[in-house]
C-alpha cells in the first residue's frame, strides 16, 4: 500500500484528489478536491456517504436535492486557506449535489460512509472555533469546522490546521487505532497538505507516520508539498514538520466504525512529556494566522 501521494498521484474522474474507501483500502473516509473554471459545474451523487464542501479558494453554489426536496447554499469561500476563514455546505447521503462557480476556484468535498441521514445545512464561517494549540515551535492553529461536537455530522470528522514556517505540529505523535472506551477511538485519517511560497519558491514539509503495533505497520516519512496526500490507517502520526520560511496547511479528514462520533487520542508515551513544558511557553506570536469573521 502506498500511503504518500504526490501532488497528481491521486487524480480521478474529474478530481484533483480523488480518495475513496475503496482506493485506500479502508472503511468510511473520502477526500476529493475539484478544480473549476470560471464559469464550472460540477454534479455527483453522494451515495452512502455524507460530505462537507469546503473552499480551498473561490466561491461557490452548492445545490443538494433527493426525496425531501431541494437546498441551494452559497459559499463565499475565500482567496486561499491562508486568508481566511471558510464558510462551507453538508449535502446528506443519498442525495445529488451540484457544485458551480462564477469566477472558479478549488474545492474541497471531505466525506464519510454513513448511516444516518442528516439534513443539507450550511455552516457559516462565523460560527467556526479557531483554537491555538501547543506553544513554542509546537505552536499551530485549528480551524475546528467539522469537529466532533462543533459541527453535527453521522461520521465525518474534518479540521483545517495552519503551522507557521519552522514549527511541529501533530505532536507529540499520537494515535487512534484501537477501541478503548473514553480513551480512544478507530479513525482513519486523510491529511492533504498545501504550502505558502516565498517570493515565488514553493514550500514543502515532512510528514512522519510510525508502527504503534499489534498489527499496526503503517510507516511513513514523507517530504510532502503543495496538492499531496498521506493516508493514515494507523500508527503514532506526527511531527508534521513545516521547513522555515513556509507555512503549511492541512486538511484533516477522519472517519470510523465507532457508534460516538469523537476525536479520542493516545499520545506516544516516549514523547508525551512535551505537553508539560507548553504552560512554560509562550504562543508563537504569528498566530493566529488570522480569525473567524464576525456573525
Amino acid at each position: 500500500m502506498t500511503y504518500h501521494l504526490p501532488a497528481g498521484k491521486a487524480l480521478g474522474g474529474p478530481y484533483v484528489v480523488d480518495v475513496t474507501p475503496e482506493k485506500a483500502g479502508w472503511g468510511y473516509s473520502s477526500l476529493k478536491v475539484l478544480e473549476l473554471p470560471p464559469g464550472g459545474a460540477h454534479s455527483f451523487e453522494t451515495g452512502d456517504s455524507e460530505w462537507i464542501v469546503l473552499s480551498l479558494n473561490g466561491g461557490c453554489t452548492v445545490e443538494a436535492t433527493d426525496d425531501f426536496g431541494h437546498d441551494t447554499f452559497r459559499i463565499t469561500g475565500r482567496d486561499s486557506v491562508f486568508s481566511g476563514v471558510s464558510d462551507f455546505a453538508y449535502v446528506p447521503r443519498d442525495a445529488r449535489a451540484t457544485v458551480s462557480s462564477a469566477d472558479g476556484g478549488r474545492f474541497a468535498l471531505t466525506g464519510a460512509r454513513c448511516t444516518r441521514r442528516l439534513p443539507a445545512r450550511y455552516g457559516p464561517a462565523s460560527s467556526v472555533p479557531v483554537e491555538l494549540r501547543g506553544t513554542g515551535n509546537s505552536s499551530r492553529q485549528v480551524n475546528n469546522f467539522g469537529a466532533a461536537g462543533v459541527f453535527e455530522c453521522d461520521k465525518l470528522i474534518a479540521v483545517e490546521v495552519i503551522t507557521p514556517g519552522g514549527n511541529w505540529s501533530s505532536f507529540p505523535p499520537h494515535k487512534h487505532d484501537e477501541h478503548r472506551p473514553g480513551e480512544e477511538s478507530v479513525l482513519e485519517e486523510i491529511y492533504y497538505f498545501e504550502f505558502a511560497d516565498h517570493e515565488g519558491t514553493p514550500g514543502l514539509g515532512y510528514q512522519r507516520v510510525s508502527p504503534s503495533g499489534h498489527g499496526h505497520n503503517t510507516d511513513v516519512l514523507a517530504e510532502v508539498r503543495g496538492g499531496d496526500v498521506v493516508l493514515i490507517p494507523d500508527g503514532w502520526h506526527g511531527p508534521s514538520m513545516a521547513v522555515p520560511g513556509h507555512h503549511m496547511y492541512y486538511l484533516n479528514v477522519m472517519a470510523g466504525p465507532e457508534a460516538e462520533r469523537a476525536w479520542l487520542i493516545c499520545d506516544h508515551p516516549d514523547h508525551a512529556w512535551i505537553r508539560g513544558t507548553w504552560p512554560d511557553q509562550p504562543v508563537d506570536p504569528r498566530l493566529p494566522l488570522y480569525t473567524a469573521p464576525s456573525q
